[in-house]
Formats: C-alpha cells, structure tokens, sequence
C-alpha cells in the first residue's frame, strides 16, 4: 500500500529543486499532485508529465502564493479539479541575501512577502476543506537559517524564523480538528542553485557538517513524506532539522 494513496497534495514553488523532488516523491506513494509554479509554463507541462507517468492525477497551477487572493482561487480551483486537499506543502521561497548595511527595503519586504506571507495566504485557503474533512497535514519549509541566523541573510532568517512560529501556534489552534502542522528545516541541500557554487566554497560547508556531504532534495522528500503520510499522526508543531547534524 503507498503511503500517499489517494491523498491530494498542494506543493508550492514545485517546478524545479526541493518543491520538484518532493513531488515526484509525493506521486510515487500515490498522491495527486496540484502544484504551483511562477515563470516556466514548458517546465510545468514536463512536471506534469513526469508526475502523471506514476498513474496519479497531475496539474500545475500558475500562481503567486505571496497573493492572499491567488491562493483563495488556488484552493477552490484544488477542490474543484481534486475534490479534496488532504496536505499542503508551503515550499515557495526565495533570497535575496546581503549584509543589512547594504540591505534595500525592498529586499527585505520581498523575500518576507514570499517566503512567510505566503504561508499565511496558503494556509488559510486551505483550511475550510481541511476543516470539513477532520483531517490535514501542513508541512511549511523553513531552514537551518531560520532557527540559528547567517550573516548576510536578517531577511531570509527572519521569514523562516516566522514561519517556525506560525507552525507553532497553527498546531496549537488546529489540532483538536485533527489537523497537524509541522516545519521541515533543512540545511545545505544541493540542488540547482548550489550546482553552480565554487567547489571550494561548497567544501568549505560540507566539511562543516558531521556527515560530511550536503543534503539531497531527496533526503528532504523523506522527511516531508513522513510529516504527511499517517506515520506521524500523533506529531504536530515540531521543527524537523534535516540537516545532516549542523544544528545538535
């Protein structure tokens, strides 16, 4: 039996990275996948592709997240193509990295805009059918970043630190609905963006780390299906570090 098996799944930012592996992840254990995307129309249409190969349903979704009204119509587009939307997957996110000396407003609303609004945005659209049905699971991706800091990144850190805190208190508010809500904080994870990198600065990290190696999307995939599969059903409001033993 998959672990996914007839679940719907809201992915956001899935079109390339940590947001692609877990779908596909996702699509593997037997759920339908809705997923977001901003710019490549020609990428969504392979995502689809590739998810729908796995014999489950598949559609991308152009949309911006950090739009409290984009998401509501994401939701009920969802729930008219889906009938259902039993996990969400708050991925979306971007940086926008300099020393806070140098840091424009613009930098730091942006990233906050995208990276944590869109959790409140998501969230709440998804919560009248998650309501309805007794039964959820949200999965919002923070970071290392987020629960220790790293100079040059105040307005990274600061998104995915809020997103820690607003897990927190939505499993407070929701788990007597059996509704659970839980962060996934992963550290380096090597992925597009990291491929073109120096090598000698991408060493300079994973020496740091005590397993040696950075992460793969899918060891984030692995973590993010146990949070929504009903493995973890009695765990809620928790912050998984997967990050290969930076943070003890």
């Amino acid at each position: 039996m998959s672990l996914l098996q007839g679940k719907t799944a809201i992915i956001t930012g899935a079109s390339r990275g940590i947001g692609k592996g877990i779908a596909i992840e996702f699509a593997k254990q037997g759920a339908n996948i809705a997923f977001t995307y901003l710019s490549s129309d020609q990428k969504a249409k392979e995502l689809e592709q590739e998810l729908s190969a796995f014999g489950i349903n598949a559609k991308g979704f152009k949309s911006d997240a950090s739009i409290f009204d984009s998401a509501q119509v994401l939701a009920d587009d969802v729930m008219k193509e889906f009938g259902s939307i039993d996990v969400l997957v708050n991925n979306a996110g971007i940086t926008k990295d300099n020393l806070l000396m140098r840091m424009g407003e613009e930098d730091f609303d942006r990233v906050m805009e995208i990276n944590l609004k869109s959790v409140f945005n998501l969230t709440k659209a998804v919560l009248r059918p998650m309501l309805k049905q007794r039964s959820g699971s949200i999965i919002n991706m923070s970071s290392v970043v987020g629960v220790k800091g790293n100079a040059g990144q105040a307005n990274y850190a600061a998104s995915k630190a809020g997103m820690i805190g607003f897990t927190k208190s939505t499993a407070l508010e929701l788990g007597s609905r059996n509704i659970r809500c839980n962060a996934i904080a992963p550290g380096f994870i090597e992925t597009e963006m990291t491929a073109s990198l120096d090598p000698a600065i991408v060493k300079g990290w994973t020496d740091s780390i005590p397993l040696k190696r950075g992460g793969s999307t899918q060891d984030i995939a692995n973590a993010s299906l146990f949070l929504a599969s009903d493995m973890s059903t009695y765990i809620s409001g928790q912050v998984l570090n997967v990050c290969g033993g930076m943070l003890t």
